[in-house]
């Protein structure tokens, strides 16, 4: 019997993904837990991968059906067209380009429910969607079983209409850009933590001529008995936790729905990582517990993993505090937003040389 893989909830407000790439294909089989698509998404059951619902570069939904697998010699019904995801592709002639736009069918009441009727999960939910009653279709599948297929004969798939693109505007020419993965997921979050926080910066200069010789005296050991290059970012790491421990609120969540503070007694600190698709913060997990030279192993093969965008969804999770690090950068001064639903995070900026009276 074929299983429909859905797209699973995966914790920490995540509520969509982006189909990156298949790590197989239809008419492939598969074993129970194997990956099949990236970000690793183990397979639920063991089978033939009978279709796969979306096609790379989508956005998937959680509970929207990924891939359908069953079993040797069972196939797959026909699956009923759906709307193109935006993409952009190659210049035109009159600097436009034709988006295929589905015209939504006109709503009708669903009927009530046939439990006698042979049809698939999805066969009735498309059935409901656009107003059919199962009990009059005449099924063409195997003892009479209702296919997507004879719904198509019966309620036409809504028809495309070309929509114009410009590749310019009223200043000149353009490029467009769809907005997916890391930076997609980055703006929401963005957004969100703009609404729901209240920032406040404060700016400040530190003077850190000690921990500059302290750093260089310890470098060369870092890199002798542990292969590892010792940046500041250990150090800073460091310093946040003893400061979190002395102002618990600012390691701590707001439950609206209880109207509590909820104050974190453990320290996980995330470390924003730029990448060429965006801003990641892997964590570091109990960043109380370790050394300096252990805090320097694991940012550095953190960031390692994010730049060549191989993390493990755990190494996102659980942070109760970030760090953003524009010094790297050149930069003096910033103001960092939230990485909501945490209650604050550190900006650094670049250490130099300067007079001081």
């Amino acid at each position: 019997m074929a299983v429909e893989f859905r797209f699973p909830d995966l914790g920490e407000g995540v509520t969509e993904g982006e189909v990156k790439k298949w790590l197989l294909k239809v008419g492939e089989s598969v074993k129970a837990d194997q990956p099949i698509a990236e970000v690793e998404m183990p397979s639920p059951a063991a089978g033939k991968v009978l279709r796969l619902h979306f096609k790379e570069g989508d956005i998937i939904k959680v509970g929207e059906v990924l891939a359908t697998i069953g079993e040797e010699g069972e196939g797959a019904e026909e699956e009923p067209a759906r709307r193109p995801s935006v993409s952009v592709v190659g210049e035109l002639p009159e600097a436009l380009e034709e988006e295929a736009v589905a015209a939504a069918p006109t709503p009708v009441p669903p009927p009530p429910p046939t439990a006698e009727v042979l049809a698939t999960p999805a066969v009735r939910k498309l059935a409901r969607d656009r107003g059919v009653d199962l009990t009059k279709v005449k099924g063409s599948g195997p003892g009479g079983r209702v296919l997507e297929s004879d719904l198509k004969e019966i309620v036409p798939a809504p028809v495309a209409k070309p929509k114009a693109v410009a590749k310019f505007d009223l200043y000149g020419w353009i490029d467009r850009v769809p907005l997916r993965g890391v930076r997609r997921s980055v703006a929401k979050k963005m957004i969100e933590s703009q609404t729901k926080a209240a920032h406040v910066t404060s700016m400040d200069f530190a003077d850190v001529t000690e921990l500059v010789e302290l750093r260089e005296k310890q470098k060369k050991v870092a890199m002798e008995t542990r292969r590892v290059k010792l940046t500041y970012m250990p150090f800073v790491v460091k310093a946040v936790v003893e400061a979190l421990k002395a102002h618990p609120y600012l390691n701590a969540t707001v439950d609206e729905e209880g109207e509590e503070i909820i104050l974190k007694k453990y320290y996980n600190i995330g470390i924003a990582v730029a990448t060429d698709d965006g801003l990641i913060v892997p964590v570091v997990k109990a960043a109380d517990q370790k050394n300096i030279f252990e805090l320097a192993e694991e940012v550095q093969k953190l960031a390692d993993l994010a730049q060549k965008r191989k993390l493990d969804l755990a190494d996102l999770k659980g942070g109760t505090f970030s760090i953003t690090n524009y010094g790297v950068f050149g930069g003096t001064y910033g103001t960092p937003i939230i990485n909501f639903p945490e209650s604050a995070i550190l900006g650094t900026g670049r250490i130099m040389d300067a007079p001081v009276v």
